[in-house]
């Protein structure tokens, strides 16, 4: 953690941030490959490539050993030219242009049947430690369908998943599919969460605020979906499970040019597949952070590299920042508001 970094920070941030390196695996010589982190992103769509691309590597760049893109054949072909770091799966499927009529054999049901579809990515979760869907996803009915399907076995599962962007959408059709799964992170802006307000809370007549009055809300619509964790994205991100609410309140950029939100979803998966290794005990540790309080701690972790990566790039590029100029700074970031875990290392 940098000097300037911890002197810019309120205590109680410090003090959350202490707690979140606490879960962070030092370097040791006895893991191998995948201890360390298995993130997919499901994603991109014939329109959207490089949502999938800005979060796997975020992933990748803050830590996780093993970073997976499963999208659609178009866009798996995109993303495998901008990195050969990433692993590309392409699984996903759009639905038909112009859908065949029944019988005529044209569309064959393997890409076309979301259960045919689903059941190809459903056989990787035992591969993968934390689910990232929805950069990139667009709102292709067969996409959301697939993504339903494969939501549900990772809750069979117990397996953390953020849900960011059109990913929302399918929680706001379907409430059931996350209604009390504590293991789900929902990443919403301002404007994703007043559709989520909306829709979740109908019998409310208080209209969904923005930015920073509206942390009560945050705490509210997390109660009404059963304890999902949520991050407010907005001047100040509000990070709330329905009990306990946390303001990630650190510098960030004053550009906001698409695709940063990626960077965030990217950093929440690492951040998650280290609690994961935390709680697995990889590392010799007092273990004194509970599982509860972990998921918390893995939003508030990601959400604080990500602003800084905001500040550090907007710094360097000022009104010209793009979504690639944060993925350049999150080594640098986590090294500034986190740092390195220090202590009993074996």
């Amino acid at each position: 953690m940098s000097a300037e970094a911890v002197d810019k920070m309120t205590p109680a941030t410090r003090e959350i941030l202490s707690k979140v390196r606490q879960m962070i695996p030092p370097m040791l010589e006895k893991f191998h490959k995948g201890q360390l982190g298995r993130v997919a992103v499901i994603g991109g769509s014939e329109d959207y490539a490089g949502a999938p691309y800005f979060s796997a590597m975020a992933s990748a760049r803050l830590g996780c050993d093993m970073s997976h893109v499963i999208c659609t054949p178009g866009a798996a072909a995109v993303i495998k030219t901008y990195s050969p770091n990433l692993m590309v799966h392409p699984l996903m499927r759009q639905s038909p242009a112009h859908p065949s009529p029944p019988g005529s054999g044209s569309s064959s049901a393997a890409d076309t049947d979301p259960e045919q579809v689903s059941g190809r990515i459903i056989d990787m979760l035992p591969r993968l430690h934390v689910l990232v869907v929805g950069p990139g996803l667009g709102r292709d009915p067969l996409m959301h369908e697939t993504c339903a399907r494969v939501l549900a076995a990772a809750r069979e599962r117990k397996m953390p998943v953020v849900l960011d962007a059109d990913a929302l959408a399918i929680v706001l059709k379907s409430p059931e599919l996350v209604m009390g799964w504590r293991e789900v992170v929902l990443t919403p802006n301002v404007v994703e969460f007043g559709r989520l307000w909306k829709g979740i809370k109908a019998d409310s007549k208080e209209e969904a605020g923005s930015g920073a009055d509206s942390p009560g809300q945050v705490e509210a619509l997390s109660q009404a979906l059963g304890g999902v964790t949520i991050v407010q994205k907005g001047g100040a991100d509000f990070i709330s499970n329905g009990d306990s609410t946390l303001t990630v309140d650190l510098q960030g950029g004053l550009k906001r040019s698409g695709g940063q939100g990626d960077t965030l979803t990217g950093s929440i998966a690492t951040m998650l597949a280290w609690r994961k290794a935390y709680l697995d005990k990889l590392w010799d540790h007092d273990g004194k952070l509970s599982e509860e309080e972990t998921l918390g701690l893995a939003a508030f972790g990601g959400a604080a590299v990500t602003r800084e990566c905001s500040r550090l790039a907007f710094e360097k590029k000022g009104r010209s920042l793009q979504a690639s100029d944060l993925t350049d700074e999150v080594h640098t970031a986590f090294l500034n508001v986190i740092g390195e875990p220090t202590g009993k290392q074996s």
